[in-house]
């Protein structure tokens, strides 16, 4: 994870999943423990994440807790992930 990955997800979560550009959100709030993200938008969230980071992350193991914070989105894709075949 680079800062401009960070930074890219957390833009994506402000305007595409909280529809909120002026949203205070920085790689360590929580999203889902919060409520601010449902469980409809973690698929959503979870497929950008692929795209960010390009890899290729199985969401059966992912679980809402995985994906509390940008920074854990990270982890988890660090932990699961696995190159995408091109």
């Amino acid at each position: 994870m680079d800062n401009s990955q960070l930074d890219r997800m957390i833009q994506y979560v402000k305007t595409q999943v909280l529809r909120n550009p002026q949203a205070d959100i920085g790689p360590d709030t929580p999203l889902v423990s919060s409520g601010m993200i449902d469980s409809f938008a973690l698929i959503e969230t979870l497929v950008e994440l692929e795209r960010v980071t390009d890899l290729r992350i199985p969401a059966a193991m992912v679980a809402p807790t995985d994906m509390d914070t940008v920074r854990k989105m990270f982890d988890v894709a660090a932990r699961l992930g696995k190159p995408r075949k091109r």
